[in-house]
């Protein structure tokens, strides 16, 4: 694990509907490069509206807060703008807003960032192919052809899918929300894996999880939430569900401990 690649201070962001309603409550952690930081915390906690906002404000308004790439400011006013900074947010929605599943396995899989392929706008479609089959085998995403629709893959797959999208726009932070959500024991072997190889990669990982050994077992930190506030930072080497709980639903006076 490295020096802090990414940083957020004082993140404060309002409901999209409710103004008076903060999703988000002057949030501030940090990621390391090589290094899976968790957030756990109940449904409805604001853990995915954290993370939303942070990657290209996709939900609610920010009020405040500052984030920081290598110690550097960044604005992070769109979703272009997040990627552009080096982010990745893999959404727990895989179907609805991961993927468009009337599109192919290689069109999917370069679709965040098709300027990395094209000149003047047209695509190289020998580049496409060529970066699609390089995923599909890095993945092991099990299809014959990277030209047949992603509705044509189990929920794993179509997961891999998603990952191969995002690691395309070559990203130093990448959020994962959910990331085993809905597949099988064995596809969640295989994202595991990825996970840990992109952090031995020097990725810096977020991930999102209610499945709290997921949790303990895949991170090296601990950020829990509650009702859009941060409320506490655990080391995952040897703490049991029991603390993380604590954490996750504190006392009405604020005490975690």
């Amino acid at each position: 694990i490295g020096d802090v690649m990414f940083e957020v201070r004082d993140w404060t962001v309002q409901h999209p509907l409710d103004g008076t309603r903060l999703v988000a409550k002057n949030s501030s952690f940090t990621v390391r490069a090589g290094e899976v930081v968790g957030f756990a915390g109940l449904m409805g906690a604001g853990r995915t509206e954290l993370a939303m906002s942070i990657f290209g404000q996709s939900y609610g308004t920010m009020t405040s807060g500052q984030a920081f790439m290598h110690g550097k400011p960044v604005k992070l006013r769109s979703v272009k703008d997040a990627i552009d900074a080096g982010i990745a947010y893999v959404s727990e929605d895989r179907k609805s807003l991961g993927l468009n599943l009337l599109d192919s396995i290689k069109r999917s899989t370069v679709a965040a960032k098709l300027s990395r392929i094209s000149t003047g706008g047209v695509v190289d479609e020998l580049q496409e192919t060529q970066f699609a089959e390089q995923y599909r085998k890095d993945l092991r995403i099990k299809t014959p052809d990277v030209e047949v629709g992603v509705d044509t893959l189990s929920g794993g797959n179509q997961q891999k899918v998603v990952l191969a999208k995002w690691m395309f726009t070559q990203p130093e932070l990448l959020i994962l929300d959910e990331p085993t959500r809905g597949i099988d024991v064995g596809a969640k072997a295989e994202i595991y894996q990825i996970i840990r190889k992109l952090a031995d990669e020097g990725k810096a990982i977020l991930l999102i999880s209610s499945e709290l050994p997921e949790l303990i077992g895949m991170a090296d930190r601990i950020y829990t939430i509650f009702e859009g506030q941060i409320t506490g930072e655990l080391d995952a080497a040897g703490v049991d569900q029991e603390t993380v709980m604590r954490h996750m639903a504190p006392t009405q006076k604020g005490s975690a401990a």
